[in-house]
């Protein structure tokens, strides 16, 4: 029997079609999901106000429908490192997953975050979420990357896989560890200039579902 397995989400804050969270479930194992604020790790590009409102209100959507399926969302302050090998032993964690994200800095980043995991004795898994392909698996006849759209599209048109989105999974209940209260992450405007994005827009999985 595994011991737990967290689950770090980033961009990728749904249920359904979360391939990490998907091989988290059927390890047959706690699954803990966490969601780090670490906004000094995106270099040069950490969120703007829309996005940290609108991140505000897709971590309470997560977290509630994460509740409903008996875990509770945790929430921790970066280093990233630093707080995944803390709920590591904090759970008795024997695993760590999470979805690839593609920007530079942070790609540096979940890097040596897995270097230093591994070394640690965890087993890590890091799922594309993303993309219809990874970044190399698409190339020319040479093996390199296409410098010419029409032939770069025509292989990916030959090249899709066939798939379909998986739906959520279900969870052991587990007990809740300590996180930090939401607003802690000081994430919504002191002035309420946000009503209208309120009134338009609705963030989290079943907003987007219903678009």
């Amino acid at each position: 029997m595994c011991a737990a397995t967290l689950v770090w989400f980033r961009l990728d804050l749904r249920l359904a079609d979360n391939p990490a969270l998907a091989a988290a479930a059927t390890r047959g194992a706690r699954v803990l999901p966490v969601f780090i604020w670490a906004p000094e790790e995106e270099g040069d590009w950490p969120p703007g106000a829309a996005s940290r409102w609108w991140l505000h209100q897709s971590l309470q959507s997560l977290d509630a429908a994460l509740r409903r399926l008996g875990v509770h969302l945790i929430l921790r302050r970066g280093p990233s490192l630093d707080a995944l090998r803390s709920l590591v032993r904090e759970s008795g964690a024997d695993a760590v997953f999470w979805n690839r994200r593609y920007e530079p800095v942070l790609h540096a980043r979940d890097f040596r975050v897995q270097k230093a995991l591994l070394s640690d004795g965890l087993s890590v898994r890091t799922f594309n979420s993303a993309l219809l392909f990874e970044p190399e698996e698409i190339s020319n006849r040479s093996g390199k990357p296409f410098r010419v759209f029409t032939p770069f599209w025509r292989t990916c048109l030959s090249a899709i896989p066939g798939f379909m989105p998986a739906a959520a999974p279900t969870f052991e209940k587990a007990r809740p560890l300590p996180s930090l209260p939401l607003d802690e992450f000081g994430l919504e405007p002191v002035v309420d200039w946000a009503k209208e994005l309120s009134a338009a827009w609705r963030p989290g999985e079943a907003g987007a579902l219903s678009m």
